[in-house]
């Protein structure tokens, strides 16, 4: 922003002058010692201030820089903040939840929302760390608005970059958060995958069984099992191959066909952080080997701005990552956002230009099956008009499963269905929709 415009603001709030400005602010309310994050819509006419907090009405005063603000619909909630610039900081004063006749004070911290743009941008982003949680108190490192393009480049899931020097731990570290403007809770982000380029030449993985695929039988050799494999991706065939194979493996050659082992919007307020090995309703370590390029992620709202985080590149994987780890590799990603509002859905869901797919995460296969089915059943009945009878006659006769992960801590399965057998949806959530928030 304008070195001047920063300034004029900042003279408005000190000074309280008759000029209309329209803002809005992120804020961080620490509640015992728990971060909650809520949006204010904020219109300041000369001392008049007036807005919405998450929706409920707030109006106030700002003087000399202090801004006063009551929020009816939350018990009174009175705020009394500092602003400076595109920061502010301060406190709340709202009732005891567990106790109507006392009061509490909470301290409050917010950052201002930069302006929107005239037109979608195409932005380069250099991490200047990386996350190993997926974590709604990591401040963001790119503000994006619905239809903006993003480049920018992952490490791979032991935390290495394209030329082979370690830049981050270990444990799949991600790129982000990316803020998505406008996002609030109760909305759904669509994440278009538009190019998942390999930036390098090797990739590691292990010879290793998972032990949920793995028989009784072969229990005892697999001892043996849990050694390195140097995979060379050659880039211009479109092959992956085994560097040292040999034996029955020396013509062995698999297509290259690279994805997002990570995809997560951070969890909702009361959740901790969660570990980027871990899978949540808002996705996370998901290892769905049909998020790549040409498809859409969906995935539910249960923070301002969403919270964006991609990472762990995987050149190659086959259903359920059996092997422990895919092809683990760095990769250059470009990706867009847009939003969906005030539609919430109950778990990931993926389209490609023929599928729609329904990702079920859970501790068992089983649970995991039952969230697949029920996310599909849902998606059918919301979009596409069915009635819930009609929607079991189409998966009776029609859905395809598949085991989406097994390696990790959670197990994922996919539902999913040819997109040439159902009727147009009555809400067309293409790869191409990308409307500005509202």
């Amino acid at each position: 922003m304008d070195k001047a415009v920063v300034a004029l603001f900042g003279a408005m709030l000190a000074y309280g002058t008759t000029a209309h400005a329209a803002q809005t602010w992120v804020l961080r309310t620490e509640l015992w010692g728990n971060p909650a994050f809520s949006t204010l819509q904020l219109d300041t006419e000369g001392r008049v201030a007036s807005g919405t907090l998450d929706g409920d009405a707030a109006r106030g005063s700002l003087q000399g820089g202090r801004l006063r603000l009551d929020v009816e619909d939350r018990a009174r909630d009175r705020f009394d903040l500092r602003l400076r610039d595109d920061r502010l900081e301060g406190q709340v004063e709202s009732a005891d939840p567990n106790d109507a006749q006392r009061r509490v004070t909470h301290a409050v911290t917010g950052w201002r929302l930069p302006a929107a743009p005239t037109a979608p941008r195409t932005l380069t982003y250099v991490p200047a760390d990386y996350a190993n949680t997926f974590d709604a108190d990591r401040a963001p490192g790119l503000v994006i608005w619905p239809g903006d393009t993003v480049r920018t480049r992952t490490l791979d899931s032991g935390g290495v970059d394209e030329h082979g020097v370690t830049r981050a731990l270990f444990g799949n570290p991600q790129n982000g958060p990316f803020f998505i403007a406008g996002a609030e809770p109760g909305d759904t982000v669509a994440v278009h995958i538009r190019t998942l380029a390999l930036n390098r030449d090797y990739a590691d993985s292990l010879d290793s069984v998972v032990g949920r695929a793995l028989g009784s039988s072969l229990v005892p050799q697999a001892g043996e099992l849990g050694k390195p494999v140097r995979w060379t991706l050659d880039r211009a065939a479109g092959v992956a191959r085994p560097a040292q194979a040999q034996g029955a493996l020396a013509d062995f050659a698999v297509p290259l066909r690279p994805m997002l082992g990570g995809l997560a919007l951070a969890p909702g307020f009361g959740a901790p952080a969660m570990s980027t090995g871990d899978t949540g309703r808002s996705g996370g370590n998901m290892d769905f080997n049909e998020v790549i390029a040409g498809n859409t992620v969906y995935l539910p709202v249960q923070q301002p701005g969403g919270l964006l985080y991609l990472g762990d590149a995987h050149a190659l994987q086959g259903d359920g990552e059996t092997s422990q780890y895919a092809l683990e590799t760095s990769m250059d990603v470009v990706f867009s956002v847009s939003l969906i509002k005030k539609k919430a859905i109950h778990m990931p869901r993926v389209e490609s230009p023929t599928q729609i797919m329904v990702l079920g995460q859970a501790g068992s296969l089983d649970e995991a099956l039952r969230f697949a089915s029920t996310g599909l059943l849902q998606w059918l009945r919301e979009d596409y008009g069915m009635t819930l009878s009609q929607a079991a006659q189409v998966l009776g006769s029609a859905v395809r499963y598949d085991i989406a992960n097994l390696a990790g801590r959670s197990v994922g399965v996919s539902a999913r269905l040819d997109k040439s057998l159902l009727p147009a949806p009555k809400r067309v959530l293409s790869v191409d929709d990308r409307p500005q928030s509202s």
